[in-house]
């Protein structure tokens, strides 16, 4: 398929892609301030168990992905997100009117199902588009955009709840999917044209996962993708508690959410710098080992104050150690993506699946493991970062012995 050059991407696409990438965050961090209201109205007294309203929207993402990236393999990409934000809004009115956590989270749920259309299809869409160091450039000036919504979203959620209450953070999100289903029907062409799509057959799609799995590479970093992103979810369901709970911030609490995921905005836009000239690979192993040495120094620390670090301490860590993690995404899901261009949305989905499921594994366990201290939040970053590098690190070996025996064999032949 032919590419679009990057200088005439216009500043549209890119906005257009983060906004569908987004609904997931959005959905997740515009609740965050309203966890204790809503927790009060559903009847839930368990501090850990109200989290798993932030941990099934990626429950739900992960099972969705699978579906949507066939479909737009064998349909279009443009069929999938139509019916991805159909779901969304669904589930969206399913949590509006809960007045149980069993409600709650079936409307959740199906966010997160509904969401996996638009998250999972604009990478193929990019990826029709764009390969290699390229595409990671590409995603890092989406995931730019993309992570501006954790510095704005809970901020409005917490106004939504001044002016209105937590009811009315879901008609926000009904209201935004209703923009983005517009502007996207109005603005984006289809970029798999029809000699290029797959009729969906259970044969082929076996076939498909023979070969994905057999790419170890890609594998590799599929599982490191989804060892930082359970970080990142770790993270999520831990710092409403920590920074409302241990430390009393309070309605400070949207601000401080805000100041920490600038630094992941950051690490995003500066990757889409850095890459061409350093290397996708390079860059995600280094983040990962600096995440890792940095929790570790963090963990001793908070270990001998008694898990309870000052304030000033745990900010400066989590946004240093947010702007690493920042740097990996991008580079990890372009990397896993680059060998499967002929099946950019089925690839696309499985990844999008894999690394989630680990994702929310991960990320939930370290939320439940919360016990009134930092300890489970640094210890989650520290391990999770630290088997992150060692994938990416197998990823590199298995490149270079497979690079060696490719010069090996042209050597053959040429003799």
């Amino acid at each position: 398929m032919k590419q679009i050059k990057l200088s005439h991407v216009s500043g549209e696409f890119i906005a257009l892609m983060a906004l569908l990438m987004c609904m997931v965050a959005l959905s997740i961090d515009a609740v965050l301030p309203a966890l204790g209201p809503m927790a009060s109205a559903l009847n839930v007294s368990d501090t850990n168990q109200i989290q798993l309203v932030i941990a099934v929207v990626y429950a739900g993402m992960a099972v969705g992905q699978l579906f949507y990236g066939f479909l737009a393999d064998a349909k279009g990409r443009k069929v999938a997100i139509y019916l991805g934000i159909a779901v969304f809004v669904l589930g969206s009115l399913v949590a509006l009117w809960s007045d149980t956590l069993e409600m709650m989270l079936i409307g959740r749920f199906m966010q997160g199902l509904g969401a996996a259309g638009p998250r999972t299809i604009t990478l193929a869409i990019i990826r029709d588009q764009y390969k290699g160091n390229e595409m990671a450039r590409v995603l890092s000036l989406v995931m730019t955009v993309f992570i501006i919504s954790p510095v704005i979203a809970p901020l409005m959620g917490q106004g939504i709840l001044w002016l209105f209450g937590w009811r009315e953070i879901f008609i926000f999100l009904l209201g935004l999917a209703t923009v983005a289903w517009l502007w996207f029907w109005l603005r984006q062409p289809e970029t798999l044209a029809v000699a290029d799509r797959t009729p969906f057959s259970v044969r082929e799609t076996f076939r498909n996962l023979r070969g994905m799995v057999n790419e170890r590479s890609a594998v590799c970093y599929v599982i490191a993708l989804g060892l930082i992103f359970g970080a990142f979810i770790g993270f999520l369901n831990s710092v409403q508690p920590v920074l409302q709970g241990i430390y009393q911030m309070g309605a400070a609490f949207p601000v401080l959410f805000a100041t920490l995921t600038i630094s992941f905005a950051g690490a995003s836009y500066l990757n889409s710098r850095l890459v061409m000239r350093f290397g996708s690979r390079r860059l995600a192993l280094t983040a990962a080992l600096a995440v890792a040495g940095l929790s570790s120094v963090m963990y001793v620390f908070s270990f001998m104050v008694l898990g309870v670090p000052p304030l000033w301490g745990l900010m400066i860590y989590l946004g240093i150690t947010l702007f690493f993690v920042g740097l990996q995404f991008g580079n990890l899901n372009a990397m896993a993506m680059e060998p499967f261009g002929h099946i950019a949305g089925t690839a696309s989905a499985v990844i999008g699946n894999v690394s989630t499921l680990l994702a929310v594994v991960f990320g939930t366990l370290v939320g439940q493991l919360f016990d009134g201290s930092v300890l489970p939040l640094v210890a989650g970053f520290g391990l999770l970062a630290s088997g992150s590098a060692f994938f990416i690190h197998r990823a590199g070996v298995i490149c270079s012995v497979r690079s060696l025996e490719s010069q090996s064999e042209r050597s053959d032949l040429t003799q």
